[in-house]
């Protein structure tokens, strides 16, 4: 079927990913009919959104064995995912660009704003170094997932660890096109977008989510690992997804029984002090990376994670906050020591 001919969706996924990979990250996904009734020919920044969520979804399935192999089985008992978020690590150096790409979480508002996202709030990860912030869809909400997007502060570490983290992510390059901008500013702008052009833009704005710094070395990995445990994550993965989540009915039932079939579960559930947000997540798949001088270690990649969430009595909608002590403990799903297999 031509891109013409398509639901706008499912256009923009084929076109980003293939016929095959889109096709089964549309069966995996459970997605607002709303969103998929649209059919251009211009496309909505809403649409583009959850098109550019569908690709790094299965991109995420992709990198995590664990995940792609949960979600088959979901879909086995015909069940779909409904996908709450995704998170990515970013680095802010203590002045200055990131490389060639604006510094820390900069490198994807410029991104995410021109898409109609707004910041929702800031979970400070002191234990991390880190500063959380949770972006939000103005358009749908509870439809388009969010971005919980983190930013590591270099600058609250010592000098020689400062030092080491210029070193190596200073050699980050930009991978956004300038016609892949220009159609951010149109976003940005309220104007039209066409079919034709967003189909073109998607690929490379998906390319924003991976490692752009060249290969660590092991001396420099080691060196920031000793310190942090998500710098040192951050130097082998970049910033690629470091989590998808699925929103789920029941996440303490669903641990539970994840737990007994043997699944790859964090030892126990997230509880945010307001009770309504519920977490848990498997551990960290392990993959191969290429270092400096051509040396292969394995090390931890990303991981899956699960979600419930209640109705918010003063507002009598969806919950979607995030909760600081429950990230904190997500993130270790990376750290050596938390890793399947480690």
């Amino acid at each position: 079927m031509s891109v013409e001919k398509q639901a706008v969706i499912a256009a923009l996924a084929q076109a980003a990913m293939g016929e095959r990979a889109a096709g089964a990250a549309l069966a995996a996904l459970s997605i607002d009919p709303a969103l998929m009734a649209e059919n251009g020919p211009q496309v909505s920044r809403a649409a583009f959104a959850m098109a550019l969520n569908v690709v790094l979804f299965q991109n995420l399935l992709d990198r995590v064995p664990s995940g792609a192999a949960y979600v088959a089985d979901r879909m086995a008992h015909g069940g779909k995912v409904l996908f709450d978020h995704g998170a990515l690590r970013t680095v802010r150096l203590a002045e200055g660009p990131t490389g060639e790409l604006p510094p820390g979480e900069e490198a994807f508002t410029r991104i995410l704003l021109p898409l109609g996202y707004e910041m929702a709030a800031v979970y400070p990860l002191d234990r991390l170094r880190m500063t959380g912030r949770a972006y939000r869809h103005r358009d749908m909400a509870e439809a388009i997932p969010q971005f919980f997007l983190s930013e590591l502060h270099v600058d609250r570490f010592d000098p020689e660890f400062a030092e080491v983290a210029a070193r190596v992510f200073g050699t980050s390059r930009d991978p956004l096109t300038a016609d892949a901008c220009a159609v951010l500013d149109k976003y940005g702008r309220g104007s039209l977008v066409s079919l034709e052009e967003a189909a073109e833009a998607l690929p490379v704005i998906v390319a924003a989510f991976d490692r752009q710094h060249d290969p660590v070395s092991i001396g420099d990995y080691e060196l920031l690992l000793s310190r942090s445990h998500e710098a040192g994550w951050i130097a082998t993965e970049g910033n690629a997804f470091n989590h998808a989540t699925d929103r789920v009915a029941d996440v303490a039932a669903l641990a539970d029984r994840l737990q007994a079939e043997d699944w790859p579960m964090k030892d126990r559930l997230e509880i945010s002090r307001t009770g309504r947000v519920r977490q848990t997540a498997f551990r960290a798949d392990g993959v191969e990376r290429l270092f400096a001088g051509n040396e292969l270690r394995m090390v931890p990649g990303s991981f899956y994670e699960f979600i419930s969430r209640d109705i918010d009595p003063e507002t009598g909608t969806l919950d979607l906050a995030f909760d600081t002590g429950n990230a904190t403990g997500i993130f270790a799903m990376t750290s050596r020591q938390d890793r399947a297999g480690a």
